[in-house]
């Protein structure tokens, strides 16, 4: 049941990611639940950091804090993706 909870808070996270982030992102409802848990797990292994000083992989609970910080983790993801896969203009 748990990792169903993370699969609906990557798609909630990442589609609200993908909507403030500017600019055309590809990648479609799979790109976006694969971009949003790993935001989430970027997001709440950061807020972990931050908050006890110990580097752990962790992901954010389904709640409204738990959201932000899977959404702010989610846009990293998107910034981290575009970035890899930007072609330049030739």
């Amino acid at each position: 049941m748990n990792i169903l909870a993370w699969i609906v808070l990557g798609l909630i996270a990442g589609a609200i990611a993908k909507a403030i982030y500017p600019g055309h992102q590809g990648g479609g409802i799979l790109g976006t639940i694969l971009l949003g848990i790993i935001g989430a797990f970027v997001g709440g292994s950061l807020g972990v950091f931050f908050s006890t000083g110990t580097l752990a992989l962790a992901t954010p609970t389904f709640s409204i804090p738990g959201i932000l910080v899977a959404v702010l983790g989610a846009i990293v993801a998107v910034f981290l993706w575009n970035l890899i896969t930007r072609r330049s203009a030739v």
